[in-house]
């Protein structure tokens, strides 16, 4: 495919570095290879509304149970990079790649059966049902399908590292980000009943004295009847993360240090750029700026129960 329009382990301790020294520190982190954290039936956001022509996002979600787990607003943000949702004038690559997804035709030729209802007979890359179809079984066999291994299955598609982080943001922008859950709220309110807690590097809770800020993550979610690891570098490996650039809810846990391996801090998410967290000795839990602008941000995940578990 052508694209017409690309554009510490093992620590408790959590410990906030100063600006000067995250500056020096900054690294290109990407997030894994987790689906997008709205989820396969995420709705639309205002921006999918807006932007794509309802024919083509009925037809992205209708496309995508083709690939168990792939989410519609994947195979919309891949429409959108290749030819802006048909609005390209030819929809011809300098490389041979036609159509509203883009395809070679001769790529397309291994992924075009069986035809689609609404397809042509035979398929083509020129039609958008047959393509949106051949996109998502693409996208299937190279590791999307239960979101093994979304960015390998992106990068397929168009082998480059940039563009599949400019599908990614852009699909996290089309899924409308979900409500809050019950548990996510229920760690949201355990988490406001103590601050001004102080911190106690390795503290659990009050028969420690207070918090370190992975024990207040963890305790917060143990209230929810939510079980995630004791420190931070483990409940980031832990997941499921929210995908790089995706609309972040109350409850989501927000991570911090000098790479996605070298986890320092976490917080817990509050909603409008907010966050409650126990920072360091000498302090007390607080809520502030969620500060996921800064380069330390690494990421954030939303904690989830068990299968077959209430949420």
């Amino acid at each position: 495919m052508s694209s017409l329009f690309a554009k510490a382990a093992g620590s408790i301790g959590c410990t906030v570095l100063a600006l000067p020294l995250l500056a020096a520190l900054v690294v290109a982190a990407l997030l894994g290879s987790a689906p997008p954290g709205a989820g396969a039936s995420a709705g639309p956001s205002k921006r999918a509304l807006t932007d794509i022509p309802a024919h083509l996002l009925a037809l992205y979600q209708r496309a995508a149970p083709e690939c168990p787990g792939l989410s519609w607003s994947v195979l919309a943000a891949i429409g959108k990079v290749e030819t802006d949702h048909t609005r390209h004038p030819t929809m011809v690559s300098s490389a041979g790649a036609v159509g509203p997804m883009q395809f070679l035709p001769s790529t397309f030729k291994a992924y075009a059966h069986p035809v689609p209802p609404g397809g042509k007979k035979p398929p083509t890359p020129w039609d958008p049902v047959d393509a949106v179809h051949a996109a998502a079984r693409l996208l299937c066999a190279n590791g999307a399908k239960n979101g093994r291994n979304l960015r390998r299955a992106i990068w397929h598609y168009n082998h480059s590292d940039a563009y599949v982080d400019q599908v990614l943001k852009i699909a996290a922008e089309y899924a409308a980000a979900p409500a809050p859950t019950g548990a996510a709220t229920a760690a949201v309110t355990f988490a406001r009943a103590q601050l001004g807690t102080p911190y106690v590097w390795g503290g659990d809770g009050p028969a420690d004295g207070g918090f370190d800020c992975s024990g207040l993550t963890q305790a917060a979610y143990r209230t929810a009847g939510i079980s995630i690891p004791r420190i931070a570098q483990a409940q980031y490996d832990h997941g499921p993360h929210v995908p790089k650039g995706g609309q972040l809810v109350p409850g989501d846990l927000l991570f911090f240090g000098t790479s996605p391996g070298n986890i320092t801090h976490v917080s817990l998410h509050t909603g409008h750029g907010q966050a409650i967290d126990a920072p360091r000795t000498g302090a007390v839990v607080r809520e502030g700026p969620a500060n996921t602008n800064t380069p330390a941000f690494q990421g954030a995940t939303r904690p989830a129960a068990p299968s077959g578990g209430a949420r």
